[in-house]
């Protein structure tokens, strides 16, 4: 009966998974045939999703670039960049757009969500995109090089000048000009040595030919560049700088639907109705650049690199800093390879590391120290060659490290200074003075017992047994003495 019964009970497990494994499978059968009349209906055809969040660099142009190529792929009806940046490095900002003007797969770069920006180089990637478009509530402009505005290279009409602006047109009953007019010869900042002109008007040209590749207005392009002039997104699409303003992703698409384009010298109608977003994560390698090109992230595996192998040649044999340091300098050249590396600043670190572990080895009083420290600092805030946000050690972190060596420098100083007002008491040199008894009468030469050690001493005068001696000179191992005054008896 109990054999019966646990036939009954095993035929019934077989029986229950069987129906769940035919419930999965029709399950699965119908999601794939739902997916692919979906697909049938959109022509197999996916929109590529690319988000720029943050400064533009090295790895966010390598994660754009191999974007557009996997999109261009897989037969993508359109790539939208999805942006929201202050700026970037130039190097970086150029090679995007590269990868936007050589893609065959049209590309709109989108300002969202509402609050983004597309200010500096994110404004060159929007002239170069062969769609530009803006959520409300972004902006785009102020694309002076940072380090020409930042300086002081792009300063706004002084107030003095409106107010006289404006008193002359009260006087001849015209109205003053607008902020949207272009700007007189006069309120065009001047740029006072060869460099920033070089930089400036490299810029222009560069944005000026996108603008005209594209059909935009290339004049506020320009005044983007020279007075770091900004627009909201509905003054920008009254300006012609934008193609059209969207709410979301999918308003993005359904305005898109039936727009025309040229690519590559063909002219293409896009059909974005009903097309569904792919979007493109960062993977490992993106991630790892990101971390790595990181100038704080840089910086502190220089420093790691550097005090692993100086450790390990301290210590030969210790194997694990040599290992940890060798990484992390490999690690930190590569950085340095893709990041804007000032060499001046790069030796200025290494010197004045040089020198503060001379400071161990040559007594200087702490001159080689401080002079290393000095060194270091301003190594360390000249090290990266960019005003760019988000692209440079943290200043606190080079302070915080200087203080710290500081503070060792100052205490081995210290501990050095307190040791020589120490008496010695090992070697020869602490016998000298040192009080013996002896422990014979002798009249030459006998033994004395010195820090409960027997010695053979020599004396000129007779000693007698138990008498206290001075230890005045050391030969070898024969001890010179003298009777002790006195006092010392």
């Amino acid at each position: 009966m109990m054999q019966c019964m646990s036939l009954v009970a095993s035929s019934l497990r077989r029986v229950s998974l069987a129906a769940v494994l035919a419930v999965g499978c029709s399950m699965w059968l119908g999601a794939q045939e739902d997916a692919s009349e979906e697909a049938e209906s959109t022509g197999g055809r996916i929109v590529t999703l690319i988000a720029i969040d943050g400064a533009i660099g090295p790895a966010t142009a390598d994660f754009l670039t191999r974007g557009i190529a996997a999109a261009a792929a897989n037969n993508a009806a359109l790539v939208v960049i999805e942006m929201d940046t202050p700026g970037g490095l130039d190097t970086s900002m150029r090679e995007i757009i590269q990868a936007i003007l050589s893609s065959p797969v049209p590309v709109a770069t989108f300002v969202y969500p509402q609050g983004a920006r597309a200010a500096s180089a994110g404004t060159y990637i929007l002239y170069a995109s062969h769609i530009a478009a803006m959520a409300p509530a972004t902006n785009l402009g102020a694309a002076t090089p940072v380090a020409i505005g930042g300086s002081g290279g792009a300063p706004a009409t002084p107030a003095a000048e409106d107010e006289q602006d404006e008193d002359d047109a009260e006087d001849t009953g015209s109205e003053p000009e607008s902020a949207a007019d272009e700007p007189a010869e006069s309120d065009i900042p001047a740029l006072v040595t060869a460099m920033e002109r070089k930089a400036v008007n490299d810029a222009v040209a560069y944005i000026r030919s996108l603008a005209e590749l594209r059909g935009r207005n290339a004049d506020w392009a320009e005044q983007a560049v020279r007075l770091a002039e900004s627009l909201s997104s509905q003054q920008a699409l009254e300006a012609n700088v934008i193609d059209l303003v969207a709410v979301d992703l999918a308003d993005l698409l359904q305005q898109l639907d039936g727009w025309e384009l040229e690519i590559d010298g063909q002219d293409v109608t896009l059909a974005t109705a009903g097309l569904l977003f792919e979007r493109i994560e960062p993977d490992w390698r993106t991630q790892f650049l990101q971390v790595i090109s990181n100038p704080t992230v840089a910086y502190m595996l220089m420093l790691l690199g550097i005090y692993g192998l100086i450790f390990e040649g301290y210590n030969p044999g210790a194997i694990v800093p040599g290992v940890v340091g060798a990484i992390a300098m490999l690690l930190a050249l590569f950085s340095f390879q893709i990041l804007p590396i000032n060499y001046a600043g790069l030796a200025l670190i290494l010197l004045g590391i040089i020198l503060m572990f001379s400071e161990f080895l040559v007594p200087s009083f702490g001159a080689l120290g401080m002079g290393g420290i000095a060194a270091f600092v301003f190594g360390s805030v000249i090290l990266i060659d960019s005003d760019v946000p988000g692209f440079g050690v943290s200043t606190s972190l080079i302070f915080s490290i200087a203080l710290a060596g500081a503070l060792t420098l100052f205490a081995i100083v210290w501990f050095a200074m307190k040791s020589r007002l120490r008496p010695i008491v090992s070697g020869q040199e602490a016998l000298h003075g040192a009080s013996a008894e002896a422990l014979e009468n002798f009249d030459r030469e006998g033994q004395v017992r010195v820090h409960g050690e027997r010695w053979t001493a020599r004396s000129k005068d007779p000693v007698i047994k138990g008498q206290r001696l001075n230890v005045t000179k050391v030969d070898g191992l024969v001890l010179h003495v003298q009777p002790a005054g006195p006092d010392q008896q």
